[in-house]
């Protein structure tokens, strides 16, 4: 969107905000940064099984970025303004994304997250055309924390 956001726009954008400053939504979102490393669907359920705590988290993760990205896609909330202020949601696609496909043929739902993805595809573009190089940095970077994780794992079994 090359218009600027009109006030209803940035009203809704702070309401967004704000609900993601919510006490257990926030530790929902530190939770999952840290600790969701899947490459299937046996790793999320061996992550975060159904019915604990943390299968909660990233079922509200899920919930919350999938309803932001909804509310852009839909154009209630203005895209550059979103894309400036919340590049997190791209991080959380980043970490769903080589489980979404199991996901929607397991819950036979071709659509599950669909607004995440369509989203993170736009914010991905937007950023090159923006910065050329971030996405492949943010990538880097978060393929060395994977890294460090998994060393940190190896060691603690050892």
């Amino acid at each position: 969107m090359a218009t600027k956001p009109t006030h209803e726009q940035a009203q809704l954008h702070l309401q967004v905000y704000d609900l993601r400053r919510e006490a257990r939504l926030r530790q929902a979102r530190d939770w999952f940064q840290q600790n969701f490393r899947a490459k299937t669907v046996e790793d999320v359920m061996r992550i975060a099984p159904w019915g604990t705590e943390k299968g909660a988290f990233v079922g509200m993760v899920f919930g919350y970025w999938e309803q932001a990205c909804s509310l852009l896609n839909y154009g209630l909330l203005h895209e550059g303004l979103f894309f400036e202020t919340s590049g997190e949601f791209f991080g959380v696609w980043e970490l769903l994304k080589p489980v979404v496909p199991e996901f929607r043929k397991q819950f036979r739902d071709p659509n599950m997250l669909i607004n995440l993805e369509k989203a993170a595809k736009r914010f991905e573009k937007w950023s090159e055309r923006r910065s050329p190089g971030s996405i492949a940095a943010m990538r880097q970077m978060m393929q060395q924390e994977a890294s460090k994780e998994s060393s940190k794992t190896a060691s603690a079994k050892a």
